[in-house]
């Protein structure tokens, strides 16, 4: 597991480390590097991946759009060299990276590492590392497929291998750990699509999904039913955009396996407040399942379900949680712990407290009204 990201003169950091938990929690303002942290990992994970290229590219893989090679370095820099530091399980295991900007103008840089290989937790197969972009696929009636071999096939960076993986590995059992907890009550059915179904409609609605990898065509497709009823296959544009985000976050989360490194940006997007407090209990019963789970988000509701899987599920630890703030930007990012009943051990100002604020605002209209 990945336990500390430390980094020099990438974008807004000059200087700037991170610790990271078995789940970490990025948020807060915009703008103030969430994305930034992500993005350093992304650029490790390329390099790790493929280090005999010996570049990374700022733009295309894994949805990065980067730029030139001068908009990624910090004004302050004393020379070209970006620096990225990865600890492994408390220090045991480090990898030092440093990447060089060769011109301006250039849409790469070079990179180069010390001697010990980057970790295993970045260079594993694309099942093994899964990011899921903020920028994720709306609803499709068709999608892509790859032609990477089935075991080691992800979702894709923005859902686009959904489908196709759906239907590879739809009769695959599910851990124990990740499974509903009302599997039981359903004749204890544990394989991938039932078991997506299951939390799809904890999450989104109650639905049923059929995912097919047609012969003879390079495309997948996913269609949707009335639960109990013998209705026609819906398509996704008539179910909405929570179906097409939030899935793919769901089939990678209950594929994972320990050990594996999960990131996902804005889990929340286009999901009501009650689905957005689920899925951020679904992602912490993943990291509690053994995968290390990394989530950018703007959604109190988010927090608000890892807090009740710490609290109540009890399927992650307090201690294994981390969340860190990202406030004014001369402040930098404030981490936070929770406690076994979910509460929070500091309470920064501007912390999701908006509505605190909106509801006081309301409340002082109402007696000037009266």
């Amino acid at each position: 597991m990945i336990t500390s990201l430390a980094i020099g003169h990438f974008k807004r950091f000059a200087e700037a480390s991170f610790a990271l938990r078995p789940l970490t929690v990025l948020t807060g303002l915009n703008g103030t590097g969430k994305s930034t942290v992500v993005q350093t990992l992304l650029l490790a994970r390329q390099f790790a991946d493929a280090p005999a290229r010996k570049v990374v590219q700022l733009n295309g893989p894994y949805g990065l759009a980067l730029g030139e090679a001068h908009e990624v370095q910090h004004p302050d820099a004393p020379d070209s060299v970006i620096g990225v530091r990865v600890e492994c399980d408390g220090g045991r295991r480090v990898c030092d990276m440093r990447f060089t900007v060769p011109d301006e103008q250039a849409l790469y840089l070079d990179a180069s590492r010390t001697e010990d290989a980057p970790p295993d937790e970045l260079s594993g197969d694309r099942s093994t590392f899964t990011y899921l972009c903020a920028e994720r696929l709306g609803p499709r009636d068709q999608l892509d497929v790859s032609a990477e071999h089935p075991d080691l096939l992800g979702v894709g960076v923005r859902g686009e291998y959904t489908a196709q993986v759906l239907a590879l590995h739809e009769s695959r059992s599910v851990r124990e750990e990740l499974r509903h907890p009302d599997t039981a009550a359903t004749h204890g059915v544990t394989v991938v699509r039932t078991q997506a179904e299951m939390w799809a409609s904890d999450i989104i609605r109650p639905i049923e999904i059929s995912a097919q990898w047609p012969p003879g065509i390079t495309a997948s497709t996913i269609r949707f039913r009335e639960p109990g009823l013998l209705s026609e296959a819906i398509r996704p544009a008539n179910m909405g955009f929570g179906f097409s985000y939030a899935l793919p976050v769901i089939v990678a989360g209950l594929l994972s396996r320990p050990g594996d490194l999960l990131i996902v940006e804005n889990p929340e997007a286009h999901l009501h407040p009650g689905g957005q407090s689920q899925l951020g209990r679904f992602l912490a019963r993943v990291a509690g399942a053994g995968a290390q789970v990394i989530v950018e988000t703007h959604s109190d509701h988010v927090l608000n379900g890892i807090r009740l899987a710490v609290a109540e599920d009890r399927t992650v630890a307090p201690e294994a949680t981390l969340i860190h703030y990202f406030g004014a930007r001369e402040a930098g990012a404030v981490p936070l712990e929770l406690t076994a009943t979910g509460e929070l051990t500091d309470w920064p100002e501007g912390f999701f407290d908006q509505i605190e604020r909106d509801l006081g605002r309301l409340a002082r209209a109402r007696r000037r009204g009266k």
